[in-house]
């Protein structure tokens, strides 16, 4: 019995720790972590560091959860989601909200206390932008959804810049700018792939209101936009030509894989452009910290 009784424990942190969708967060903290160190020359004090990340994944993931639990009726008739805690049952709604606000309420604490209020408000504007406006308004209202909503997925490094100096930077909206960019074409090639699943769950998502041929060709244009706005850091002096090299050669890779969707011969260009995306974005940003690191010494 003792083994069972562990056994379900271990079942249910597993659960709510999928709540918070820890590979998404991960992604939004690498972003932060290197909005942070990006902010100054040398290194980040150690508190901000471990404070100011803990706060921003605490939130996001107060966010994630919220997603999962307005999502539920959704994800039950999505292969990919279908699985999810809440929408099988294994955790209740109830303690979902609960989850969230303690989350939520954990994570606002810890940035208000140790790190500073201006950082926390923006965290809590990103939270609630993504939480209510674009999970339980946008994503249902317009095939649009992923373009506005995702000005608050793009705020992490934004979040990180200002934890460490109390202050919004050109610099750091920039480095917002990028992500604000690249989210559209990453979510629809997804959504591409998905299609017949949002469909079915009846979520206006652009290949599922103007068809696949339409998004393919969307997906092709943002990529020229998203190589444009990756200059910018490199046309303001912000970084040096390490990084204007590794801009130009992630950015072609993307305007490779959207012309793949676009030309239609590859029925997997879809979910290999949108596993593109992903490494396009980690490789972009570990580039900055190669090149203000680097290229200062």
């Amino acid at each position: 019995m003792a083994i069972n009784t562990a056994r379900i424990t271990d079942l249910q942190w597993r659960d709510y720790y999928e709540l918070t969708k820890p590979r998404v967060v991960m992604l939004m903290l690498l972003t932060s972590l290197i909005g942070m160190l990006l902010a100054v020359p040398g290194m980040v004090p150690i508190d901000i560091l471990i404070f100011g990340n803990l706060g921003i994944a605490l939130c996001a993931g107060s966010a994630a959860a919220v997603n999962h639990l307005v999502d539920r009726h959704i994800d039950i008739k999505m292969a990919r989601t279908s699985n999810r805690p809440i929408a099988k049952g294994r955790v209740e709604p109830r303690r979902a909200i609960i989850f969230a606000l303690t989350l939520g309420i954990a994570g606002m604490s810890v940035l208000l206390v140790f790190v500073n209020v201006l950082t926390a408000w923006l965290t809590l504007i990103s939270l609630l932008g993504y939480a209510v406006i674009y999970t339980m308004f946008l994503k249902r209202a317009t095939p649009q959804n992923i373009v506005i909503g995702g000005l608050a997925g793009a705020a992490p490094p934004l979040l990180g810049w200002t934890a460490v100096t109390g202050e919004i930077h050109g610099h750091a909206l920039l480095l917002m700018l990028i992500i604000f960019a690249w989210t559209p074409p990453h979510f629809w090639a997804l959504a591409v792939h998905r299609k017949e699943e949002y469909a079915r769950a009846d979520v206006p998502m652009l290949p599922v209101t103007h068809g696949i041929p339409y998004t393919n060709l969307n997906i092709v244009l943002y990529s020229f936009i998203l190589l444009a706005v990756s200059l910018l850091p490199f046309a303001t002096a912000m970084f040096g030509w390490l990084y204007l090299l590794g801009a130009v050669v992630l950015g072609l890779g993307f305007i490779y894989w959207s012309f793949i969707m676009l030309l239609g011969r590859n029925p997997n260009a879809g979910i290999e452009t949108f596993r593109y995306s992903i490494i396009y974005l980690m490789a972009l940003f570990c580039i900055m910290l190669l090149d203000h690191y680097l290229v200062a010494v």
